[in-house]
C-alpha cells in the first residue's frame, strides 16, 4: 500500500518509505502549558491522532512521542504574577490539556517527555555542539548556536541567511556573533528556576529541548516530525540545524516534516498573544467533543481553517447525520442478534457476501467506499475526502433502514451477515476519523416535562402527516429537517411514526 505525504522539507508529495519495515516513528511538538489549550493548539494533535490511527489500521507499529515544554518564559511569568511555582502552573495546565484531548478522542502518546525531566540529555547535546564548534559560551554562562557554522541553515523554511539577517526582528545583542544566533542555554536570573550545568546554573533555550528529547526517545533518524505551520521557522529550522550538526550527518533527524495549517478567526491566525482565541474548555461547554473533532477534520490538515459559531453548528448537523446511520446499523445488529431481523434467523453462507437483495447492493457500495476512503488517506491523509465517502455510505444506510422499518424490504437470511459487514465497514471508517467513541448515554427523562415533550411531538407528527396527506411535501420535509437539526429524527414505520433523539 503506497502512502504519499507532503514533506515541508522538499515542498512536494513523496512516497513514504519507513526507516523500519511496518514501523513508524513520530515526534510531534507539544504545548507550552502556560495556559489552557485553545482550539488552534488542538488541531495538530487531532491531526496526528488520525495519522497514527490510520497507520495502525493498515498494520504499522507506531511509536509516538509528544513533549511538554514545562519550563518556559511564559510559564515563569505566569507563576511570578500569580505567586506560585513554575511547576504548579505547568502541572495544572498539563492536566487541562489531557482533559481537553480526552474529550476530543485524542489517544495518549506513548510518551510525554518534559523539559524539566530531561536536563542531562539537553546539557549533553549542548556540550557536543560546543565541542564541535557549532556553539559558543558567553562570559555570563549563556550559550548560543552559531548559524553561520551550518551551511544548510534555512533549508526547511527556504530562507536565505543573508535575507534573514537583513530583515531580522531580533533584539540587538552585541555579545552574539550573528543576530540570528539562538540560545541553547540561558544563565540563571533571580526568580527563575535553574539547573546546574558545565556552563553555569541556568535553563535551556526553547529549541534545544525538542532536539534532545526526540533523539533520546526515537534515535538519530526517525520518520516524522510534525506541528503547526508557525513552528517551521524558527523552531523546526533551529531543531534541524542543531541536531544534524551534533550528529554530524545532514541526512539524520526527521525524514519527513508535516505541518498543519492555521486556524483563523476573521481570517487572522488564532493566537493567545493576539487575544482572538477560543479555549477548548469553553467550546466543549457548548458542543460535544466529537463534533469539535469532526470540525477540525472536515478540512485537509494543511489548509487554513476558519473558526466561527456558524461553521460549528453546520458541523454538528453533519455529524448527527452520520451518527444517525451509526445508530441505525447498531439497531439492525440488535435485531439480527435477537433473531428479529428476518424470520428464520441467519443463514450460513460461503464465499463473498453478495446477493441480489438490497443488502447485497449496500455491502458492495460499502466495500467500494472503504477502498476509496483508504485511497484518500493514502494521499497525504486527506480526511476531508475520506469523510465524504462516509456521507455517501450514510445516505444509503439511512435509505435501507427507513425502507426496512416501513416494511418495504423483506430481508433474506443471508442479508443478516451482509448488514453486519456493512456495520463493520462503517465502524471501521468512524474509527479512522475517531468518532462514535465518546457518545454519552442518554439520561432517562423523569421530569414532569417528559409528558409535555411527548404531547408536543405527537402534535408535530400529526401536522406533518396532514401535510403529507395533502401532498404538501415542502412542509412535511421542512418539519422533518428542522427536527433533525434540533437533534430529533422521525422514523416512518408501517403502523406509526416514532421519534428519537440523536
Amino acid at each position: 500500500m503506497m502512502i504519499q505525504v507532503y514533506n515541508t522539507m522538499t515542498g512536494k508529495k513523496e512516497i513514504f518509505k519507513p526507516l523500519k519495515e511496518k514501523e513508524v516513528s513520530i515526534y510531534c511538538c507539544g504545548v507550552t502549558p502556560y495556559n489552557t489549550p485553545h482550539i488552534g493548539n488542538a488541531r495538530p494533535f487531532v491531526t496526528w491522532d488520525v495519522i497514527r490511527r490510520y497507520f495502525e489500521k493498515i498494520g504499522y507499529k507506531v511509536r509516538y512521542i509528544q513533549n511538554f515544554t514545562d519550563v518556559d518564559d511564559k510559564i515563569i511569568a505566569t507563576a511570578n504574577r500569580e505567586g506560585v511555582t513554575w511547576n504548579e502552573v505547568s502541572g495544572r495546565n498539563i492536566e487541562s490539556y489531557f482533559k481537553a484531548m480526552d474529550a476530543l478522542n485524542v489517544r495518549h502518546a506513548d510518551l510525554y517527555p518534559k523539559v524539566s525531566e530531561n536536563m542531562p540529555a539537553i546539557i549533553e547535546m549542548i556540550e557536543t555542539l560546543i565541542e564541535k564548534k557549532f556553539a559558543y559560551k558567553l562570559e555570563n554562562g549563556d550559550v548560543y548556536f552559531s548559524v553561520e557554522k551550518d551551511p544548510g541553515y534555512g533549508k526547511l523554511s527556504g530562507r536565505n541567511l543573508e535575507d534573514m539577517q537583513a530583515g531580522a526582528r531580533v533584539e540587538v545583542d552585541d555579545r552574539k556573533n550573528n543576530p540570528m544566533d539562538f540560545a541553547l542555554w540561558k544563565s540563571a536570573k533571580p526568580g527563575e528556576p535553574a539547573w546546574d550545568s558545565p556552563f553555569g546554573k541556568g535553563r535551556p533555550g526553547w529549541h534545544i529541548e525538542c532536539s534532545a528529547m526526540s533523539l533520546k526517545y526515537l534515535g538519530e533518524k526517525f520518520d516524522f516530525h510534525g506541528g503547526g505551520s508557525d513552528l517551521i521557522f524558527p523552531h523546526h529550522e533551529n531543531e534541524i540545524a542543531q541536531s544534524q550538526c551534533a550528529i554530524g550527518d545532514e541526512h539524520s533527524f526527521a525524514q519527513y516534516w508535516l505541518h498543519n495549517g492555521f486556524i483563523t478567526v476573521n481570517n487572522e491566525k488564532m493566537a493567545k498573544s493576539g487575544g482572538n482565541f477560543f479555549t477548548v474548555e469553553d467550546i466543549l461547554k457548548k458542543y460535544p467533543g466529537e463534533v469539535v473533532r469532526f470540525f477540525l477534520l472536515q478540512t485537509h490538515y494543511r489548509s487554513p481553517l476558519e473558526f466561527n459559531e456558524d461553521r460549528i453548528k453546520e458541523t454538528q448537523v453533519a455529524y448527527n447525520r452520520l451518527k444517525t446511520s451509526y445508530e441505525y446499523l447498531n439497531e439492525l445488529e440488535e435485531k439480527i442478534e435477537s433473531g428479529k431481523f428476518v424470520t428464520g434467523g441467519k443463514e450460513k453462507i460461503e464465499g463473498p457476501l453478495i446477493t441480489v437483495s438490497r443488502a447485497g447492493g449496500l455491502v458492495e457500495l460499502a466495500e467500494r467506499l472503504m477502498s476509496s476512503m483508504e485511497d484518500a488517506m493514502n494521499d497525504d491523509f486527506n480526511t476531508a475526502l475520506a469523510i465524504s465517502y462516509m456521507f455517501e455510505l450514510s445516505r444509503d444506510v439511512n435509505s435501507y433502514y427507513n425502507d426496512y422499518v416501513a416494511g418495504k424490504i423483506s430481508p433474506r437470511g443471508a442479508d443478516a451477515f451482509i448488514i453486519l459487514r456493512v456495520r463493520e465497514i462503517f465502524t471501521e471508517m468512524a474509527n479512522i476519523i475517531g468518532i462514535f467513541e465518546n457518545i454519552p448515554a442518554e439520561e432517562e427523562d423523569t421530569s414532569e416535562n417528559s409528558a409535555l415533550v411527548e404531547k408536543l411531538m405527537e402534535i408535530i407528527i400529526s401536522i406533518r402527516q396532514d401535510a403529507r396527506s395533502k401532498k404538501d411535501w415542502a412542509t412535511a420535509d421542512k418539519i422533518r429537517d428542522e427536527l433533525k437539526n434540533a437533534g430529533i429524527v422521525l422514523e416512518d414505520g408501517a403502523q406509526k411514526i416514532s421519534w428519537k433523539r440523536i
